[in-house]
């Protein structure tokens, strides 16, 4: 029987504070939390916001806040208010499925955004959705497939062949190595590779680690290699790893500059292509490895990485966990029908081929998602509607409170739902 889970993550409250009557020095942060767990409302019905702000995480009343709602609806709404003992209530409806955005925003007595200690303004950014199960994605190529069988016939025309320069590691009994793939396209793979030294052959399982958007060197797994993995950390563009700053600054400002936002018209003419065959020739490469136990092939990343680690999951079979935390690329057909947009690329026929949605309906692995439901760059309908067009054992994690780039304290995510799945591997082993 295949499981499929859906676990939304709340925000935890903490007990409220005296009033205070100014805003005395002191970390902020808004919390939030719904009247029920906020993916199982039904179309139509109240759904109740609470936020409250906390100074050093106490709540505090008598604190200003102005407010936006936004939603796959279409609506919009503004306000404004005061927080009592209890936080300051917001009530909004959707009148079909989908997910409304709620974003509040911390105000002074003047008026003005209050800033935390890293001098960014303190802002929830949050959610709740109606009837997700019902979310469903447009039509897709008709000749996705082929399209994927003739791309994997060009990389395989390319032998697989692979350079690995040692690279001095800083963890006792680590073998670390600076990894040069030969692929198709332009680029090879170039990443890092970390094994335990004097490993047996086929003990270990593999992961391969993805990265989010943006031009930066590999990584060095270093971590998972003293955890008994073998695991290759690979950048997103097969540039050479470990260069100063500027190197990777100077490729984002001339030869790689919004590579991901132009030329998609044709899938044959995409950067996205150049990355997957990147991403599949990894995949070969670390199975080539004679410590790989040959059953576990771990894929993970987030955003961008959680757009390759799915597509990883749809084009290899040997893969055989899926970990996405807050995927790109999901659902790009959801704009035509009036979902929130999100941060990604035009619409065009062919970004489809690339399209996470697509690429799920492909997978057979175990899938572990997670979406932030105040997530402006991936909006989590997008992640929804891919997560339905899975077939397979799945579970997904929708993070109140959480944005792109964060997650509240002590929330549920995808990473902490990895290392529960390494931890089970290796009760197995043992």
């Amino acid at each position: 029987m295949r499981k499929s889970v859906l676990r939304p993550a709340l925000t935890t409250l903490l007990a409220f504070a005296l009033i205070i009557p100014s805003l005395p020095a002191g970390e902020w942060r808004l919390a939030g939390e719904t009247d029920q767990e906020p993916t199982t409302y039904k179309v139509g019905d109240k759904i109740t916001f609470t936020l409250q702000a906390l100074e050093d995480e106490q709540a505090v009343a008598g604190r200003k806040l102005s407010w936006t709602r936004k939603g796959d609806d279409g609506k919009v709404e503004e306000g404004s208010g005061v927080t009592d003992e209890k936080g300051l209530v917001i009530t909004t409806a959707t009148d079909q499925p989908g997910f409304v955005l709620l974003i509040a925003k911390l105000l002074d007595d003047e008026g003005q955004p209050v800033k935390n200690s890293r001098d960014r303004e303190v802002i929830f950014t949050g959610g709740a959705a109606a009837e997700v199960a019902k979310l469903a994605s447009g039509a897709e190529p008709a000749d996705f497939d082929e399209f994927w069988q003739k791309s994997k016939a060009r990389l395989a025309e390319v032998p697989l062949k692979f350079k690995l320069e040692a690279v001095e590691s800083d963890k006792e009994g680590i073998e670390l190595f600076d990894v040069e793939v030969d692929c198709a396209g332009d680029k090879p793979v170039r990443g890092y590779l970390a094994r335990p030294l004097n490993a047996a052959p086929k003990s270990l399982p593999a992961v391969v680690s993805l990265h989010g958007y943006g031009i930066r060197s590999a990584g060095k797994p270093l971590d998972h290699a003293t955890q008994g993995r073998i695991a290759l950390d690979i950048n997103a563009h097969g540039i050479a790893n470990g260069q100063p700053a500027e190197f990777y600054s100077n490729l984002a400002a001339d030869e790689l500059r919004g590579y991901g936002f132009k030329n998609n018209e044709d899938p044959n003419d995409s950067y996205f292509l150049g990355m997957m065959w990147r991403l599949m020739r990894a995949l070969e490469f670390i199975k080539a490895q004679p410590e790989w136990d040959g059953r576990n092939l771990i894929v993970s990343g987030g955003s961008q990485g959680g757009l390759q680690a799915i597509a990883a999951a749809a084009l290899d079979s040997d893969v055989s966990f899926c970990a996405a935390s807050k995927p790109w690329m999901c659902d790009l057909a959801g704009i035509e029908q009036g979902r929130l947009r999100g941060w990604r690329p035009d619409l065009v026929p062919g970004l489809l081929y690339f399209d996470c949605a697509n690429f799920a309906k492909r997978i057979k692995c175990s899938v572990l998602f997670d979406a932030g439901m105040g997530d402006t760059t991936c909006p989590p309908s997008g992640v929804a509607v891919t997560f339905n067009n899975l077939d397979c054992p799945k579970e997904i994690i929708f993070v109140q409170g959480a944005d792109h780039m964060s997650y509240p304290p002590k929330s549920s995510n995808v990473w902490g739902g990895l290392w529960r799945h390494f931890n089970s591997l290796k009760q197995q082993n043992q």
